[in-house]
């Protein structure tokens, strides 16, 4: 979200209805204090409208796109029609993440005797939003001495961080089919099996057997680009330790990713 004093043509805001009138809405953009933007009856929905009412109402949160800004005026021109429900739900979902991040600066403010300005500057210095430095702690890809703060707001931001952002993480699966007419083809099968756990950092693989030759690997990560690039791997080094000893083994994925949680 912008810093701006004031919004972007073309940019998406968030804004609270204030007053209703026969031929437009007011709305004060919540991202930018102090602003207030015009709808006009036109840009409300598409089609004739005969109650503007119908369509928008004191007091409801919207997501408009900006039409046309003069500061000298102090004039913001607004659209409600333009935007579609996929760009109203992200908006929306940007919208609370980065009050959210806002609040938690507060909580690491008051903890580090920092000003909580000083922190935001710092962190939109790099970041484009506050939600994904706090996104990138907690997900532990932050590099050290990448924010230029005090080691004790720092401290605070990761604690901060560590407490209150959850990383989604996603789950796929499929079975690995390894069998072998060796003599040792047991102890074979079971290093193949533990060559499947390959060490990735932020990846979780489960192995479980469903009955002979058919073995579950499951793998959860923090994106299915990473699960499905760790899964590939396990399959493939399981695979090539049985086809070294002369056994068979081949990868049957599931055709849809597992669950987000």
């Amino acid at each position: 979200m912008s810093k701006e004093e004031w919004p972007e043509s073309g940019e998406l805001v968030v804004c609270t209805v204030k007053d209703v009138k026969d031929f437009a809405a007011f709305v004060n953009l919540d991202e930018y204090p102090g602003r207030v933007g015009l709808i006009p009856i036109s840009e409300v929905a598409t089609g004739w409208i005969k109650y503007i009412r119908d369509h928008i109402r004191e007091g409801q949160k919207v997501v408009c796109k900006v039409l046309h800004v003069d500061p000298s005026r102090g004039h913001i021109d607004l659209s409600l029609k333009d935007v579609n429900e996929h760009q109203r739900r992200e908006k929306i979902r940007e919208w609370k993440n980065e009050s959210k991040a806002r609040k938690w600066i507060g909580f690491a403010a008051a903890a580090s005797g920092e000003s909580p300005e000083v922190l935001e500057s710092a962190i939109y210095s790099h970041y484009g939003d506050l939600y994904s430095f706090f996104e990138e702690i907690a997900s532990g890809e932050y590099r050290e001495g990448t924010l230029s703060v005090s080691p004790a707001a720092m401290e605070a931001l990761q604690q901060v961080a560590r407490e209150n952002v959850k990383i989604p993480r996603v789950t796929v699966s499929g079975t690995l089919v390894l069998s072998s007419s060796k003599p040792d083809g047991v102890n074979l099968i079971r290093r193949a099996l533990r060559s499947a756990e390959p060490k990735i950092p932020g990846v979780d693989i489960e192995l479980s057997y469903l009955g002979a030759p058919n073995y579950r690997i499951k793998v959860t990560a923090g994106n299915y680009k990473a699960a499905e690039k760790a899964i590939e791997k396990a399959a493939a080094a399981a695979i090539g330790v049985i086809e070294r000893a002369g056994g068979e083994g081949r990868f049957q994925k599931k055709p849809k990713a597992g669950k987000v949680s």
